[in-house]
């Protein structure tokens, strides 16, 4: 769940001059909060329709999962929009970066999580457990991320993101499989 936020940070990571380890923290906490909130949300409202789901749940859950692992093998795969031609190879400074640009960039990454949390609402986990790790996890790689832009580039963000995409796809059949079997 955190290859999106990971990618926007490596991006924002390459176009840094200086002020490195202050944009990498900022980035990672309004990533790592905004992954972590929207599960929850997501587990909230899943919560309060349970009972009425519950005969197709794990379906739902399927549904969820594979559209957005889709939709990030899609992104993996479909080009990057053209350089802009007006500024090519223009470097910004952190501070270009408002702090409402941080949390729409932070937000935009995060839809995804809100699906995802609603099928905890149908799964036997700890959903404390879950958005904590969710935070914690998108933290560390999109901190890392923006030092890894800043010192090497973007060789590996298509990759990551086809990874992130097939691990949901992935644990949607893995659901389904079980409730279906069991």
């Amino acid at each position: 769940m955190s290859a999106d936020a990971f990618a926007v940070a490596l991006g924002k990571g390459l176009q840094l001059r200086s002020h490195v380890l202050r944009t990498a923290l900022v980035f990672g906490l309004a990533f790592g909060v905004a992954q972590a909130v929207m599960p929850l949300l997501g587990w909230l409202l899943g919560s309060t329709f349970a009972e009425a789901i519950a005969p197709f749940d794990h379906w739902i859950s399927f549904g969820l999962l594979a559209l957005v692992g889709g939709k990030m093998i899609w992104e993996a795969l479909t080009p990057d929009p053209p350089a802009d031609a007006e500024h090519p190879g223009h470097v910004h400074d952190t501070e270009a970066y408002s702090a409402r640009e941080v949390v729409l960039l932070a937000i935009a990454t995060s839809i995804d999580a809100l699906a995802v949390g609603v099928s905890f609402a149908f799964l036997d986990i700890d959903v404390w457990v879950a958005i904590t790790a969710i935070g914690l996890v998108t933290f560390v790689l999109s901190f890392v991320a923006v030092l890894i832009g800043y010192r090497i580039g973007t060789q590996f963000r298509r990759p990551a993101e086809i990874l992130g995409g097939l691990v949901l796809i992935g644990l949607g059949t893995q659901i389904l499989i079980e409730h279906l079997t069991a």
